[in-house]
């Protein structure tokens, strides 16, 4: 399945190219007039009016391929397995429940420090420093 969408993208690739390269070799409608009045288009590889229908044909079937395949990868870019996928927008319209990410593990309390007998005994919490009583050595002196 994936040589066959391989084929199909590199086809669509080529006959794009070919087509852009086709169509800006085509000359526009004001070109017809300066070839009735003798402005040399007449002296061309096609002649006056076969370059004209060799390259519109050319640009149609190219065409055509080029919408058949489009068509062919629209077909087997929609035609996917049914299963849930990976990416969270696949679950959200699946209604797969994304999984639960684990608890983080609760860190080991500061309050207790090992003893030398192996038992851990529970420290006091650490107390913020005491306020310096008010006026108290706040302004220094001479």
């Amino acid at each position: 399945m994936n040589v066959v969408l391989n084929i199909l993208v590199g086809v669509q690739m080529l006959t794009a190219l070919a087509m852009i390269g086709l169509i800006l070799i085509q000359h526009g409608k004001g070109a017809d007039m300066g070839a009735a009045f003798g402005s040399g288009s007449a002296g061309s590889l096609f002649g006056a009016s076969g370059s004209a229908n060799f390259l519109s044909r050319t640009t149609a079937v190219l065409a055509a391929v080029f919408f058949a395949c489009t068509l062919m990868l629209a077909y087997f870019g929609h035609a996917r397995p049914a299963g849930g996928g990976n990416s969270l927008l696949e679950r959200a319209t699946t209604g797969t429940p994304a999984p639960a990410p684990a608890p983080a593990a609760a860190p080991e309390s500061a309050t207790q420090i090992p003893s030398s007998g192996g038992a851990s005994t529970p420290a006091a919490p650490a107390s913020a420093p005491a306020a310096p009583a008010p006026g108290a050595g706040q302004i220094p002196g001479k």
